[in-house]
Formats: C-alpha cells, sequence, structure tokens
C-alpha cells in the first residue's frame, strides 16, 4: 500500500511507502508487489498502472478526485488541439489519464522548463495549470498558451 504525502496520518502509518505522486508511481512501477493499493486520487493511480502495466493498481476510494485534474476533459483538449493544428501539448502530470494520451509529452513541476524547452516548435500549449503555464512562461524562449486551469489549494496562497 502507497499513500500520497496529502493522506491522512493514520493513512500515512499503514502504508508501506508515501511521497508525491510521482515518486509513488515510479515506486509501484519498480515494486515486486503484483498489486498496488494507492491511496490518492484518480489521475495518481493512473500514473501507477500507466508505469505498471503489467500490475493491478486499486483505488480504495474510486471518487478521490483533483479539482485540478477534472477541469479538462479529453474532449475539451480535443477541442483546444484543433483551434491550434500542429502546437504541441505539453500536460502536466496531474492530469487523467485520456488528457496525457491526446499530449505530446508530460511533465512534472520540477522538469516543466526544461520539458518545454526541449520541445522542437516555437509555440507549446500546456494543460491544465495556468499557474505552472505562466511560471514556465517566464523562464523560456517558447510562445506559451495555456488552458485556465488551477490547483484550488494553492491558488489561494
Amino acid at each position: 500500500m502507497i499513500a500520497h504525502n496529502y493522506q491522512r496520518d493514520e493513512v500515512q502509518a499503514a502504508a508501506d511507502l508515501t511521497g508525491d505522486s510521482l515518486a509513488l508511481s515510479r515506486a509501484a512501477a519498480d515494486s515486486d508487489a503484483e498489486v498496488i493499493v494507492f491511496c490518492g486520487v484518480h489521475f495518481m493511480a493512473e500514473s501507477a498502472a500507466i508505469l505498471a502495466p503489467q500490475k493491478s493498481v486499486i483505488l480504495p476510494r474510486i471518487d478521490a478526485g483533483c479539482p485540478m485534474a477534472d477541469m479538462i476533459t479529453a474532449e475539451q483538449l480535443k477541442i483546444e488541439k484543433e483551434k491550434r493544428p500542429g502546437v504541441p501539448v505539453v500536460a502536466y502530470v496531474n492530469t487523467t489519464a485520456e488528457v496525457k494520451a491526446l499530449s505530446h509529452i508530460c511533465c512534472t513541476s520540477t522538469n516543466a522548463v526544461s520539458v518545454i524547452d526541449s520541445v522542437e516548435a516555437d509555440e507549446v500549449y500546456m494543460v491544465p495549470d495556468r499557474n505552472l503555464s505562466h511560471y514556465v512562461s517566464l523562464s523560456t524562449n517558447k510562445k506559451m498558451q495555456w488552458w485556465d486551469g488551477f490547483c484550488v489549494t494553492h491558488d489561494r496562497l
């Protein structure tokens, strides 16, 4: 059982491992366990399943969601891509598997600038976090556009 850092103390205490979503997904892929119980939100369990397709990943609360990840759907991204033909889409890892599948590449908050800079295009469209996108836009020479999603917790800061 793995638990995200945002889980309650009693859940973290029962977990074999705690950490951020990407570290936990990587740990799930590296684990010898055939079944991973992921105490987190939906996109985290999806990421673990993507990195470890041979394993069963169980999300104890199927309704556990991330408001920011839910702020853009695959259908909405398809519409945005039609408006910007040929513009690569960079998805923050905190998105659904459906949105990741429509994107050219994924990034984390730690590597977002280097990922954007690695894209072989002058223009990039980033989803879903406007705050991370704005931060990256200040650190790159790429022309950036982005979806107007946000983390409800971090947006209050």
